[in-house]
């Protein structure tokens, strides 16, 4: 073969392998986009018409508005309250989260102390526990407390996120330049004020990280409280969407978007920083 029938098989070839990528990448694509865009055509359509018109089939705003009325009316409001639930639960044990994580992160990134890898180990040990297996015994262990029914009893288990501590770890271990710091306690910074005068500052990628892991992994959690409480004025609104159901199945698709909202809203807000934190710590300094 001549040096030039080479030369013209290697676009050829790397034409297919973008086509067969292009054909990949949109298979997927629409496997994961027809059920966003049923979910969000389901309010403009009545209960007949998801049952007899095309998946796909656009109805009319005000059918979106009939399935407001029926959302909203179910229970006496109690989806609002659900809402409310939901954004208690999840911020608290968020804010909780992020004051225990980064400086956990920090400590043991800068730090030497007897029992230090055990710690690590023990993070990451926990980090890959099924949180369907912890539920007994964190219900058991509630009970023991008298929290059970109490918002304690969620906001408590929530805020426990190996996984934020790691992050901030693995964030301080590879981007943190010690000199920094030593240059600080040089000054006379003590620890803590090393850590929230430079180290916290300079933070804020991983911050917005747990932040947002904490928020989706809190927000969607579904087993824990269903388990746990036995009130339903005290649901989330993930547990509460199980009660829905026995509404309108438009009704059941508006109350499904309305909860997946704040998600979306924290990931746009936050994209920017996820990206800094989510690179940050592939090279050091």
């Amino acid at each position: 073969m001549t040096r030039r029938a080479v030369t013209s098989a290697h676009p050829a070839r790397r034409r297919v392998a973008l086509a067969v990528r292009g054909a990949v990448l949109l298979a997927f694509a629409g496997f994961f986009a027809v059920p966003l865009t049923w979910l969000v055509l389901a309010p403009t359509k009545t209960g007949d018409d998801l049952l007899n018109r095309s998946p796909l089939a656009v109805g009319n705003l005000h059918n979106v508005w009939l399935a407001w009325r029926s959302m909203d009316a179910f229970g006496g409001h109690i989806f609002r309250r659900w809402m409310e639930n939901s954004f208690l639960y999840t911020l608290s044990a968020t804010a909780i989260a992020l004051a225990v994580a980064v400086p956990a992160g920090y400590g043991l990134a800068t730090t030497r102390f007897r029992g230090r890898k055990l710690v690590l180990s023990l993070t990451l040990i926990a980090m890959l526990i099924p949180a369907s297996s912890l539920v007994l015994p964190i219900y058991l262990e509630l009970d023991a407390m008298n929290l059970i029914g109490n918002a304690f009893s969620i906001i408590l288990p929530f805020a426990f996120f190996p996984f934020g501590v790691y992050l901030a770890y693995i964030y301080y271990a590879t981007t943190l330049p010690p000199g920094l710091l030593d240059a600080a306690r040089v000054d006379g910074c003590s620890e803590l004020q090393t850590f929230v005068r430079v180290a916290l500052p300079l933070a804020k990628p991983v911050v917005a990280l747990v932040f947002f892991f904490s928020f989706v992994a809190d927000w969607t959690n579904f087993f824990l409280p269903y388990a746990i409480l036995p009130d339903q004025k005290e649901f989330p609104v993930q547990v509460g969407l199980t009660d829905i159901f026995q509404s309108s199945r438009p009704a059941l698709a508006l109350a499904t978007l309305i909860a997946a909202l704040p998600v979306a809203i924290v990931f746009v807000v936050s994209q920017r920083a996820l990206v800094r934190g989510l690179v940050g710590g592939a090279t050091k300094g």
